[in-house]
């Protein structure tokens, strides 16, 4: 099992001024030149970071440009969305799009140690097999496979659920709780709903649940005795009393610097002033879907005609930068509550996963039930949910649209342009359409009677009223990938060891490299990411 100290490492205060101290006198030291550098400690970053530093002769530099997890807001999970429209993410918005009735989006995405795993919902998805098994096919190397990636879950996990060998790892640095142990009786409600329309239901949502058609369970997440474990704090937090591990949080890395085309370092801001470090092995880009591609668009490497419209010297030429952009659209069903609840959590405890057409080869929509309104800030202002309402969130988890980030100028301080064209491809709203229909049957199943009062969303619509629906309600799932593909085709910006085509010295780990997004929560994929670039840099440079 885990090392139980481990897990309360940031909760002890005598470890926390253990860390504060070395951390401020690495920092204090100026030290310029580093073996590797890390750029962005979120999901795949605080991994390779963590995994580096376990070598005691190898000098690592995680950069974040966010700032402490230390606070409530993230420790607490059921406070996940205070940290919405906070200096905590980064407030990025999409721009206006024809397939959600000219309107714009919200782009959650974290900005603080554990980037996203410090702000989410918690909610641990490792992916359908198809999933790993195209990304093998995708990259030519069978290391990215479902039966490799399988083995490898089986060392990242300490799983606290029912014993499942086969599937399930322990002794892992993440800690996984699963709601079983805690189920509400809403949730309780929810599966018993899920069942009644024929869901086979699973002990857990990431063992045989995610080989075949689908089902529902409760659900697995990164919590530990009410707190939340980020994959920063299980992977790098305990490394900071290090010597050779330093974590700058507030700095934004604004550019890659090049020897030719091989990357010696990186620029960045920190405290209004302009710093540069040298990286005498290898940079590693973990700055997620938006700013990994802005990094390497204003650093030169990109489409050349797009980097032309700024006058941005083309360091190497690779047109899929930016490109590929995916992301999960999801609409809910919204109830009031007969009555008020005895008690409200904003946490999901249970999943289903399912087909919207019984050919496809994975399920392509995800449901979970949550005990407030979930829904776009268009359909909130128009519908006025009371606080005592509760959702049914339907999740597009194979969509056919794809987006684009751009840029907007040549320096870092201007914005990346979101040009995300969620419900551009008609085939995505159909889905949506039938996924709500049947999330809407579920709402009304005698399971939830005791909690169903009036009906706000979607109530009893056409086919066509559907999908008017969906353009008006839709939002995002927050799951930003695909941006700096891995792949063997021209839009690929990565090979299957994650280095750039055409640079030296340069690997990208974080959700941009997925070929295309994941059958659930991108989180625990991240994770792999991170542990395949640890491996392969470990094995490079024989650590």
């Amino acid at each position: 099992m885990a090392d139980l100290g481990i897990l309360h490492l940031s909760n002890d205060a005598g470890f926390r001024k253990r860390v504060d101290q070395n951390q401020h006198q690495l920092a204090s030291s100026n030290r310029k030149t580093f073996d590797f550098i890390v750029c962005g400690a979120g999901s795949s970053g605080s991994v390779v970071a963590g995994r580096l530093a376990e070598n005691p002769a190898v000098r690592v530099l995680l950069l974040e440009a966010g700032g402490s997890d230390d606070i409530p807001e993230i420790s607490d999970p059921k406070k996940w969305f205070l940290n919405l429209g906070t200096n905590r993410e980064w407030g990025f918005h999409t721009e206006p799009h024809a397939g959600l009735n000219g309107r714009t989006m919200p782009y959650t995405m974290g900005r603080a140690l554990g980037g996203g795993s410090s702000i989410n919902v918690g909610v641990w998805s490792r992916g359908h097999k198809n999933d790993w098994d195209y990304f093998a096919e995708e990259s030519g190397d069978v290391a990215w496979g479902y039966d490799s990636v399988l083995r490898l879950y089986h060392r990242i996990e300490d799983f606290h659920g029912l014993p499942d060998p086969l599937y399930r790892g322990e002794g892992g640095p993440i800690f996984l709780e699963n709601s079983q142990a805690s189920l509400s009786p809403f949730n309780r409600a929810a599966l018993e709903a899920m069942e009644s329309r024929g869901m086979v239901r699973f002990d857990n949502p990431n063992g045989g649940m995610m080989e075949g058609n689908g089902g529902c369970s409760t659900t697995d997440r990164i919590i530990h005795r009410g707190s939340r474990q980020s994959v920063f704090r299980s992977y790098a937090l305990p490394k900071m009393v290090q010597a050779n591990l330093t974590v700058l949080t507030d700095t934004l890395v604004t550019r890659l610097l090049f020897d030719g085309k091989r990357v010696i370092g990186v620029e960045a801001t920190r405290s209004g002033s302009l710093r540069r470090f040298i990286a005498q092995e290898e940079v590693i880009l973990s700055m997620g879907a938006v700013q990994t591609p802005k990094l390497l668009m204003q650093s030169g490497i990109g489409d050349e005609a797009e980097l032309s419209r700024f006058r941005i010297p083309t360091v190497q030429h690779l047109p899929g930068v930016g490109r590929n952009l995916q992301d999960h659209p999801s609409v809910s069903c919204i109830w009031e509550f007969a009555e008020k609840p005895d008690q409200q959590s904003s946490l999901a405890e249970a999943v289903a996963f399912w087909k919207s057409d019984s050919s496809l080869p994975s399920p392509d929509l995800l449901m979970f039930p949550l005990m407030v309104p979930y829904m776009s800030a268009e359909s909130t202002a128009r519908l006025r949910p009371k606080p005592e309402s509760w959702s049914l969130a339907c999740v597009l988890l194979s969509p056919k649209s794809r987006g684009r980030i751009r840029l907007s100028g040549a320096a870092a301080s201007d914005p990346a342009r979101i040009e995300a064209r969620i419900l551009s491809d008609h085939s995505d709203v159909k889905a949506l359409a039938e996924g709500l229909k049947v999330s809407r049957e579920i709402g009304w199943s005698s399971a939830f009677g005791p909690y169903r009062g009036k009906e706000l969303m979607p109530g009893r619509s056409n086919g066509f009223e559907l999908e008017e629906l969906v353009r008006e309600a839709a939002s995002n799932f927050s799951h930003q990938a695909c941006t700096a593909k891995m792949g063997t085709d021209a839009q690929s910006v990565v090979n299957a060891d994650l280095k750039v085509y055409g640079v030296d010295n340069l690997r990208v780990a974080d959700a941009s490299v997925l070929p295309r997004t994941m059958t659930g929560n991108t989180m625990a994929a991240c994770v792999v990411v991170g542990e395949r670039m640890a491996e392969m840099l470990a094995s490079k440079h024989q650590l």
